[in-house]
């Protein structure tokens, strides 16, 4: 196994995909649409620092760090990783009661939990999540971008207020709200112009770009993101987290670290297949997982606050033309830069011209197509889709997912319970038996209903139960085959089983020899566990 994961992550460590070609014109799309994605990052980036309640180096170091491993190794050209919202919320009490050296030694936990998930493979059941489920995904998460930059149209106050967003500071009026959202609304209008005039310039960089310049041109008052905070500094220096090596430790990092592995894995990967569908690629959930894991366990060494997939920055990457790794790895080096070099001039641009950018990109993300079929579609699948949509503006994106996946597990197993039934006739071969041809799936939610469908006293002296037009799942099912052939046989009746699969031959212990043997069985695996020492189902 692993060496077959070592030969598919290798082939596609590639720098282009097989929709992008790398041409000097590429090249020059992905390094434009890297800047258009690192300018975006910044304050993004600072404001998740706030809400960790760290410097905002340590999320903008995150941002180039993650954005860098992972635009190199990861499963999908085009993606962008960095500083999230979804995992600063978590990190805010281990920050507050333990301090930020804790916070470095558990994104290094968190990198390896990640790492071992992407060598176990199980990346791959993110394609267990339905598609309600990711409908629900995409609206919510339009919802919260949009949401989060609610917080710019507030009056600058201190770094931490803004960063907090809207709940700690004072709205916007007159004048200065009338200015922002005029240049927000020019920024959104040359976003949606420039593709018309030339596709040579990411439209978003256009906007960003005319923007800024209207405003220091013309010296106009508005938040600028040097209102966040300042973002001056130097290159990230190794640093081993000042942490105790001991039990006590790992006690308080671990809970942290597994479920920010499992909120950024989740998070990330709805995000390669959100991509996928947009670039026509597919696969590499395992090397994503592998990528993210290093690019944190990395991070954690060099005080980054980690991180994972960034929806909105990655769609701004797509939508600006960016298909290569070229992109990825421009937007962190771009990111870099502007730390180290261009932090006066990148606080300048005006947080209007960002915010234009990120409402065109919650107007690109949200499925509008949803709000139509959720008339058409089952009633099930319209209320996972809206359950999903309302829990991730609620809460986080991890936690929608896993509750629309449980309600739609749950949801498809109470359809399947009901469909069990069966057609009464009288046998062509057995004279005086009574047929009974089940239909519908048997296993542990419909079970119950199984055993309802027959009537002992009334049936007379030999019954046929034929399984053809059924499929017998699990232990559940056995179990109440065994459960209605005991009642037979105590009440002196001959029954006999027919069409079951060669497995069901082997786990019916008590009923095994009333199954009748045909050329014609299916042939379909149990989701059981079975002792063959023993021959007792569940193997213990």
């Amino acid at each position: 196994m692993a060496r077959t994961l070592l030969a598919s992550f290798a082939s596609n460590l590639s720098l282009t995909n097989p929709n992008a070609p790398l041409t000097p014109g590429q090249i020059r799309t992905d390094v434009l649409s890297g800047l258009t994605v690192a300018l975006a990052l910044v304050p993004e980036a600072v404001a998740f620092a706030f809400v960790a309640g760290v410097h905002p180096l340590v999320g903008l170091y995150a941002a180039f760090i993650v954005g860098l491993i992972t635009a190199v190794m990861g499963g999908r050209p085009g993606m962008i990783s960095g500083a999230t919202g979804a995992l600063a919320v978590v990190m805010v009490s281990l920050v507050a009661q333990h301090g930020v050296e804790y916070l470095f030694a558990t994104v290094v936990l968190m990198g390896l939990i990640q790492i071992f998930v992407g060598i176990m493979r199980w990346g791959k059941f993110i394609r267990l999540v339905p598609h309600p489920v990711m409908l629900g995904f995409v609206n919510g998460l339009a919802i919260v971008i949009f949401l989060a930059q609610l917080g710019q149209f507030q009056v600058p106050g201190s770094a931490e207020s803004a960063g907090h967003g809207m709940a700690n500071g004072e709205w916007l009026s007159g004048l200065p709200l009338m200015l922002m959202l005029s240049l927000t609304a020019v920024t959104m209008a040359i976003i949606w112009v420039m593709p018309r005039v030339t596709t040579a310039i990411p439209a978003p960089l256009a906007g960003i770009a005319i923007v800024a310049a209207i405003v220091i041109g013309f010296g106009l008052d508005v938040p600028r993101v040097g209102d966040l905070a300042s973002i001056e500094g130097g290159l990230p220096a190794f640093h081993i987290p000042m942490v105790p090596l001991n039990w006590e430790t790992f006690e308080i990092i671990l809970p942290y670290a597994v479920i920010l592995a499992a909120i950024g894995l989740i998070e990330s990967l709805l995000t390669l297949n959100l991509v996928g569908e947009m670039t026509n690629q597919r696969g590499g959930a395992s090397q994503e997982c592998i990528a993210q894991g290093v690019s944190n366990t990395v991070t954690g060494f060099f005080g980054g606050m980690g991180g994972c997939a960034m929806i909105g920055q990655s769609m701004i990457n797509v939508k600006s033309g960016g298909r290569t790794r070229v992109a990825g790895i421009a937007a962190a080096l771009f990111l870099l830069a502007f730390i180290l070099f261009a932090s006066g001039l990148i606080e300048q641009i005006p947080l209007a011209a960002l915010v234009g950018v990120m409402f065109m990109v919650v107007i690109g993300t949200f499925a509008w197509n949803s709000l139509t079929i959720l008339r058409k579609v089952p009633r099930t699948d319209a209320f996972v889709t809206i359950l999903v949509t309302i829990v991730t503006v609620a809460t986080d994106l991890a936690t929608a997912v896993v509750v629309g996946v449980i309600v739609s597990a749950l949801a498809y197993a109470w359809q399947n319970a009901t469909r069990i039934h069966a057609i009464k006739r009288e046998s062509r071969t057995e004279e005086g038996a009574q047929v009974y041809e089940i239909q519908g799936p048997l296993f542990f939610g419909s079970a119950d209903g199984f055993m309802e469908i027959f009537d002992v006293g009334a049936d007379p002296d030999t019954v046929i139960v034929d399984f053809a037009a059924s499929r017998v799942a699990d232990q559940s099912a056995l179990q109440a085959i065994e459960a209605v052939a005991g009642k037979y046989e105590e009440a002196g009746k001959r029954i006999m089983l027919r069409h079951l699969s060669r497995d069901c031959h082997k786990l019916l212990t008590k009923a095994g020899h009333l199954v009748v043997d045909s050329d014609d069985d299916p042939d379909y695996a149990l989701a059981v566990d079975y002792d063959v020492r023993t021959g007792i189902i569940g193997g213990h």
